[in-house]
């Protein structure tokens, strides 16, 4: 049965973990069908010179530098809205980036389909929020991990442009998931019931 991911468990500073530990998991919001995630990118601290973190806390940042578990929504190019969640302890900014779902590629994509914006900023990832993650017992075997770089951030430079942080899977290649098993449904014995109506009631006369 599908579970909630409690907000707590992305509390830990392990950020590479946090985003392979997404993939298979599913994204859910309100009103709409549960979605597998399968492609996401990590943003790790200030020191990442790609992560918006880099320059420091600022009024767009400040979700960042609070506890793990809740939602980094920003607009990029004035056009597309991107999701993350923020991951680890607070005053450690990280993200990760939810880039595509099953069927849907691209973190544009993502936001356009559920109708998510700006207003789910600094939600939690729960039910109250609106917006949470659901492990529905999926695990990615570690051949069917992609890890490359991540997308669209040359200003990073080359070293940090170049970290492998960028993971994804095809769900596709998932092992097929047999259905569970569903209990036996009794049967009458043949002859037993019209027996029993020919001997009369059971007890004493």
């Amino acid at each position: 049965m599908p579970q909630i991911v409690p907000i707590a468990s992305w509390r830990r500073r392990a950020t590479l973990s946090h985003a392979r530990h997404l993939l298979g998991k599913y994204l859910v919001a309100e009103g709409h069908e549960p979605r597998m995630i399968t492609e996401v990118e990590a943003y790790g601290g200030e020191r990442d010179l790609a992560s918006h973190a880099r320059v420091g806390r600022t009024l767009r940042t400040d979700v960042m530098y609070g506890p793990g578990g809740v939602w980094y929504v920003y607009l990029c190019y004035g056009i597309h809205e991107m999701l993350n969640l923020v991951v680890g302890p607070p005053d450690w900014p990280a993200a990760i980036l939810i880039r595509g779902l099953e069927g849907c590629g691209g973190p544009g994509r993502v936001t356009r389909q559920l109708g998510l914006d700006r207003r789910f900023n600094g939600a939690p990832a729960t039910r109250a929020g609106a917006l949470w993650i659901e492990d529905h017992g999926i695990r990615v075997p570690r051949a069917l991990l992609r890890r490359g770089p991540r997308i669209g951030i040359a200003y990073a430079g080359p070293v940090w442009a170049a970290k492998p942080w960028r993971f994804s899977f095809d769900p596709a290649a998932l092992p097929r998931r047999l259905p569970e098993p569903q209990p036996a449904k009794s049967r009458p014995v043949p002859g037993r019931g019209a027996a029993r109506a020919r001997q009369g009631p059971a007890g004493p006369t």
